[in-house]
Formats: structure tokens, sequence, C-alpha cells
């Protein structure tokens, strides 16, 4: 399954109300579940407030789920997809 790392950073609105944020992390974890994927969260400080690692089946619904998250209106996401070492090693052995 193809794997997602997110960069998450709050909107004005998503500060405004961070009490409710493990409430919204939690949503958001069981709205990958739900897709047929998964999701891991970590709060961060520094540039970026929180960081998501994320398996979904297909890149379509990696799509969907952040665009569910970030048309709530309290998260802007950089997402990057991500391959393992085991994948990168079979795609750098293909090299000529």
């Amino acid at each position: 399954m193809p794997h997602y790392v997110s960069l998450i950073k709050w909107t004005e609105q998503g500060l405004r109300t961070v009490r409710e944020s493990p409430k919204r992390a939690e949503a958001a974890m069981a709205l990958a579940q739900k897709m047929g994927g998964r999701m891991q969260l970590w709060y961060t400080f520094g540039e970026y407030d929180a960081v998501a690692i994320s398996e979904a089946p297909s890149d379509e619904v990696a799509l969907q789920i952040a665009l569910q998250l970030g048309a709530q209106g309290n998260v802007r996401t950089t997402t990057l997809k991500a391959w393992s070492i085991e994948e990168a090693t079979k795609v750098i052995a293909k090299l000529q």
C-alpha cells in the first residue's frame, strides 16, 4: 500500500479552536481507516504543527482524504509520497 508523509500547518481557524484538535486528529485517523488506509499523527513544533504518516490504497484515496481534511478549514497540508527502503531498492536496482 502506498505511503505518504504530510506536513501540517494550522490555519487561523484551526489555531483558534486548537483545544478541539485532538478530536479532529481522531476523526482524521478514523477517516483514513474508513477509506481503507491508516494514519498516524504527531504534534510537532517548529515550522509545522503536526506530521502524519499514512497509508492509502491509492494516490486518489490519499488525495480525497487530504481534500476532505483541508475543506474543513483547520489545516493546510503538504503531502509527500514515500517509498520504504525495500520499495526504493527495487526501483534503484532497475537503473541502467
